[in-house]
Order: C-alpha cells, then structure tokens, then sequence
C-alpha cells in the first residue's frame, strides 16, 4: 500500500536527535513508557538522562533497565549537572505526579532547558501563575502534552472551524468518561490520583476533565467566558470528585456543557466532543478517531476518514501510517513531541519557528488549571456562575 501524502515528521529527512532527560515515569509508571514512546516515534529525541524516581533504588534500577547512560536520584541535581555538560540535555520531559510539576520544572527553566511536561500544568492555580511568570522569563519552550490535540482528525475540525465550515458557533458539548475508579482502587495510578496533596483539589475535573476542556477550546476557537459546576465524590471516603457536570458560557454566546466521570460502569475511555454552528455541526469520538462526521445543515451526514477523501492538509501534515490503521493515542503524543522538536530547533538556532507549528503550551496550562479551580469553587458555592481566576 502506498504511503500517505504527507508534511508529517515521519515523512522528512530526520535532523540530529535532540538530547532529553525525564523525570519521573520508572519502573511500574504507565505513563513514562508512553512518552519514552511517543518521543521516538518520529525519531527526534534520544532519552540520554532521567531522575526517575524519588526512591535512589529505583530511579538508579530503572535507567539500568532502559539502558539510559546517565542516571541522577535527584532532579535537582540533575538539572545542575546536565546544564553544566557540553553534551546536556536539550529538554525535560516531566511525567511525576501532578504536584510535582511546578518544583521540577522550576529548576530546569532557570538553567534554559526546554521543558515537555504531563498535564495539568500544576496541582494548585498559584502554583501555575508563578511556573507560567518564570517559563516566560526564561524564553525557554515549554510544551504541555494534551496528547488529543495532536490527532489528525482532531486538526481537520479545528481547521474546518477556522475556515467558516460551521458558520457562527452555538453549542459545544464534551465529554471523557470512564468507569476505573467506580470502585475504592487500591494501585499506584488510583492512590496518587485520589490524593488531593498530589493531584490538587480536582479528581476527575483535573485528570480527564482538562483534557475534555482543553479539546473543546483547542478544536473551537472560543474562550470561555463563566462556568456553573455540580461535582461529586460518590465513592465513599473519596477526598476529590469522581464526576463532574458543567456548564459553560463562552464570550460570544456560545454555550457548553462539559461532562467528565470516573465511575460511569461500562466507559473505558469515552472522550467524546460535539460542535454545532449556523451552518453545520461536527462529531468525533477518541475510541473510534480516524473518523470525523460532518453534517452540513439540510444535508446528509458525510463521514470524513482520516487520509480519505475530504480530510485536509492539517490532518494530513500529522498523519503516519495509510488510511485505514488505526492511529491514535501515542500517535497523539508523539505529535506534540515532534512539534515542541521543531520549535526548540528553531530556539537553539535563534530561527523563527516554522509556520503551522502547534502544540499545547503555557496558556493552555494556565486555562487548564483555572478551569479545575473555578469548577471546585462553582460547587462549592452550589453551581454559581463563576470566571475562571486568570
């Protein structure tokens, strides 16, 4: 079968590797093998350094076991030595625990290392607002792995939003749902996650409800303007909400509803994003994402497949593999990855970075936790109207 016709990363003469270290993400932590993953997809990062734990064991066991050459039982220590290595890292991936986040990233920006960091962007809004002041300061590029923004399909409906396809838009209406947690868990995933000292005050809202908002402002264009949010722990003893229903209006008019479970038996990974304009209305689900449907209105809906006919060249510039195959969550990430690649490239050589280039950032961060800030304190206040506190 032949190959796509594509821009993507894959498709392109590879330049030198950059160098990457990690924190976080050793041995039994799911999502350090996902970005270890994604960064090689494309081929533009070599994993040279990590601290990998907190535990000196096991962060020393575990580079031995990814055969990564320079291993560190602090991150602290290892943003000291890799900065002052003629061959240091060119950039941090962050994938600890949520409230780790700010403190990790703190000392990398401060020697001028690039950072990739797991969302959310921090466990706590002041938290955000000062790592967002010093990133800034620092001119470093700071890339936030909202892995869904990189699927293919997912840039075919931004693009088609952006170009008028839809015409005003009315209603936004997401959705990420599962059902792990309906149940008292008791693994390394649950505990942290349950934890309001390292995840922050949000379960649900701050583990998969960010994603949900997150897509829908990525693919829609609007800002939020106030939410009324309705949470819930229904697990007994539970610390943070498992489910959260919300409300949102964006400036412009539009209006959202926003629903993020972890106890809905029967969903293993539901994200689903619906958007409806003058003109049209678009459908896509994260468990079925090569495809996206279109209805324009007073018309049939028409099945858009990603690499089939229809799809565009924002879907197309991301895509690897022929139509047909499945692609979709490490695709996702590895898209970011190689994004953030192309624009810590262009940082080094002091070069514009290259048009078309995008990926999840500062601000996305920011939103992401204010979002999750002003959903506790709508509950809170029994679903009033709140504004996120940016």
């Amino acid at each position: 079968m032949p190959p796509i016709d594509s821009g993507a990363a894959a498709h392109t003469a590879r330049p030198e590797r950059l160098r990457l270290g990690m924190v976080g993400g050793g041995r039994d932590a799911f999502i350090g093998a996902v970005h270890r993953i994604a960064a090689r997809i494309d081929d533009q990062y070599e994993l040279v350094a990590g601290a990998f734990s907190s535990n000196p064991e096991k962060a020393l066991a575990s580079a031995q076991d990814l055969g990564v050459p320079r291993a560190y039982t602090s991150f602290a220590e290892m943003a000291s030595k890799e900065a002052r290595r003629k061959d240091g890292i060119d950039a941090v991936a962050i994938v600890t625990p949520n409230h780790m986040h700010a403190p990790v990233a703190m000392q990398f920006l401060k020697r001028g290392i690039h950072v990739i960091c797991d969302k959310p962007l921090t466990a706590t809004l002041p938290e955000a607002k000062k790592l967002a002041r010093a990133a800034e300061a620092s001119g470093v590029v700071f890339a936030l792995t909202h892995n869904y923004t990189g699927y293919p399909m997912i840039r075919q409906a931004k693009a088609m939003i952006a170009n008028g396809e839809l015409g005003d838009l009315r209603l936004v209406n997401v959705e990420y749902v599962q059902d792990w947690l309906t149940e008292t868990v008791e693994n390394k995933q649950a505990d942290w996650r349950t934890d309001p000292a390292r995840s922050g005050a949000g379960g649900s809202t701050g583990d998969i409800g960010t994603h949900a908002f997150n897509l829908a402002n990525f693919v829609s264009g609007l800002t939020l303007d106030t939410l009324a949010a309705d949470l819930a722990a229904f697990v007994p003893g539970r610390r943070v909400d498992d489910n959260g229903h919300v409300l949102m209006r964006y400036q412009g008019g539009a209006r959202g509803m926003l629903w993020c479970s972890q106890v809905a038996p029967g969903n293993e990974n539901g994200l689903r994003l619906r958007i409806y304009g003058t003109r049209g209305g678009l459908e896509w689900a994260q468990e079925d994402p090569n495809y996206l449907w279109f209805t324009p209105f007073g018309q049939p809906k028409r099945k858009i497949t990603r690499g089939g006919a229809g799809a565009g060249p924002e879907a197309a510039r991301v895509s690897r593999i022929p139509p047909g195959h499945p692609e979709g969550y490490l695709e996702g990430f590895a898209t970011i990855y190689t994004e953030a690649a192309r624009a810590i490239r262009a940082a080094k050589a002091g070069t514009p970075i290259p048009a078309g280039t995008t990926f999840p950032g500062l601000k996305e961060g920011l939103e992401g936790v204010a979002f999750v800030d002003a959903c506790v304190r709508s509950s809170a206040r029994n679903g009033a109207w709140v504004s996120l506190n940016l």
